[in-house]
């Protein structure tokens, strides 16, 4: 039995791919029980189009995909990324999925699924938490239901990349990710100060795509989405739940500032006894990673596809 049971609730994109990849070739660790798609990189008709196709590549059509929200909480259009091409993949070419989406919406299944298992799953928000904020708005008796929550977002004690201060995924949607990371729910954040740490190189994906088909397809796609940005975010959110040991991080209290101006999506975390007042810490921020280990294993696991 795996370790984990998880949603990957995400936004496809070639790192989330990767992530998706990452997961399904970690069997042992992780039980990838359904992926739910949001708008972010992309619109939400390509990232719940995406996710099919990476399924499809790893030949996991078991695995069900639910779409999502298709813009922020309290925005009536999203903002997109514009270093995963224009439909999300790094404009490789992949075939489609010939499996259907699930009929049910994406913040219905998370409900259904956490009271289903309880104390079972952990939720992998690795884009912007419009669905997973909503599923707590409205039934907030799932938060103590979900086993933890560890996610790739924020910029903790590093510059953002959308803003001087804000991370892409919290920028979209900032009063999701309010609503999310203070319900009181157990969390890991794997954002930027750790993300920016797992770089590929061209070397790398040289050696990577002579693998396999699938590898060669993989290597493509993060060979395009790293002219822009050399960076592996979304499979550290994975990589973690497989070898913690890859990763050291410290204990604080997060908030996230929802004004619409300059601070926009900024993540502010407290680590010491005089910023944090008194009050405990929520959140593990992890803040180093073992660049040249994550890189073999991601390697190795992808290999196993």
């Amino acid at each position: 039995m795996a370790r984990h049971k998880i949603i990957l609730d995400c936004d496809p994109g070639v790192d989330d791919a990767i992530a998706i990849l990452l997961a399904l070739a970690s069997p042992q660790e992780i039980e990838l029980v359904g992926i739910t798609t949001v708008a972010g990189n992309v619109s939400l008709a390509h990232t719940a189009r995406n996710a099919r196709r990476i399924c499809a590549l790893a030949k996991r059509e078991d695995i069900p995909v639910y779409a999502g929200c298709a813009r922020p909480m309290l925005e009536a259009e999203g903002r997109v990324s514009t270093v995963h091409g224009f439909e999300g993949l790094g404009n490789v070419t992949l075939p489609e999925a010939d499996f259907a989406l699930q009929p049910e919406h994406a913040v219905d299944y998370i409900i259904q699924a956490i009271h289903t298992a309880p104390g079972e799953i952990t939720l992998c928000p690795i884009g912007p938490m419009t669905n997973i904020a909503l599923a707590i708005v409205k039934d907030p008796t799932i938060v103590p239901k979900i086993k933890q929550l560890v996610f790739m977002g924020g910029a903790a004690f590093c510059p953002g990349n959308s803003s001087p201060v804000a991370e892409f995924n919290i920028y979209v949607d900032p009063w999701a990710a309010h609503v999310v990371l203070s319900a009181g729910i157990r969390q890991v954040m794997l954002g930027l100060d750790v993300t920016m740490q797992a770089k590929i190189t061209a070397s790398y994906l040289d050696d990577l795509q002579k693998k396999s088909p699938l590898l060669e397809s993989a290597a493509a796609m993060m060979r395009s989405y790293g002219a822009g940005d050399p960076c592996l975010h979304d499979p550290c959110v994975i990589a973690w739940l497989i070898d913690p040991t890859l990763f050291n991080g410290v204990e604080g209290r997060i908030s996230v500032s929802c004004q619409d101006d300059r601070h926009r999506g900024q993540t502010l975390v407290a680590v010491k006894p005089r910023h944090l007042l008194g009050q405990q810490p929520n959140i593990t921020v992890i803040t180093e990673v073992d660049n040249p280990r994550l890189l073999e294993m991601l390697a190795e696991r992808l290999a196993r596809l």
